[in-house]
């Protein structure tokens, strides 16, 4: 594995090995997997837009090869009037539209952040959309909801890190391996390995606790059943694991 951080593409390829070997991981990206659809039974209203998100990621896939690092700037100039990128677009009030699972998250006192919105530092739509090539070219990985669990393999999901922190009692950032340890016994987790550092980067302690809970909410069967998962928001907007 590289001692760096990993290019997209690196991660991509992890995954169609775990693929290959038929080798049962659970994947978790912090990225949104679709855009707001079902709102107005469109993408991008008063547009031509794809119907489903797999025709939304091999868009995006299409309009951005010849991107570098599998980023996507060039859809978002695509797309650009239902991308909000500060007050030379107007009011902002227009693209804070939010997907159904976001709807719940912000009911339950969640802050979700909307996709369209492409400018701050709690932005998360430039992620996505360079997710959505990832996705594109995982090649028959099974990708949660817009496809079935699958019995054997691999599979993939959209997960926010502050979900699995919540049930673990987290408020604010994890700083220091006693404190991650602390949140691991209460999602039923072993405490680290001897290697993770005493002090903690951001990065580092979302990572732990989330592969921790993921591990936790996997192996309940209501965590594959929200309530307010259909088979249309599947299918266009997605849904965040662990959300219920």
């Amino acid at each position: 594995m590289p001692a760096r951080p990993w290019a997209r593409e690196e991660v991509a390829a992890l995954i169609r090995t775990a693929r290959d070997r038929h080798e049962r991981t659970l994947f978790g990206f912090d990225m949104c997997f679709g855009l707001p659809f079902v709102d107005t039974g469109s993408y991008f209203p008063g547009d031509a837009s794809p119907p489903d998100a797999r025709s939304l990621w091999a868009e995006v896939e299409a309009v951005c090869a010849a991107d570098l690092h599998g980023a996507a700037p060039s859809y978002v100039a695509h797309r650009r009037r239902h991308f909000w990128l500060g007050a030379a677009d107007g009011a902002r009030r227009p693209f804070e539209r939010l997907r159904a699972v976001e709807r719940v998250d912000a009911a339950r006192g969640g802050t979700p952040s909307p996709v369209a919105v492409l400018l701050g530092a709690a932005q998360c739509g430039k992620a996505s959309l360079a997710g959505m090539r990832l996705l594109a070219g995982l090649g028959g990985v099974p990708v949660w909801p817009m496809d079935p669990l699958p019995e054997t393999g691999p599979a993939v999901v959209e997960i926010y890190c502050r979900v699995f922190a919540n049930v673990g009692g987290v408020r604010g950032k994890l700083r220091s391996r006693a404190a991650l340890d602390g949140t691991l016994a209460k999602l039923s987790s072993p405490i680290c390995a001897d290697d993770v550092p005493e002090i903690l980067t951001d990065h580092q302690g979302d990572a732990l606790v989330s592969a921790a809970g993921m591990r936790a909410a996997a192996a309940d069967p209501a965590s594959w059943a929200p309530p307010g998962l259909t088979p249309a928001i599947a299918a266009t907007e997605g849904w965040t694991f662990g959300i219920a």
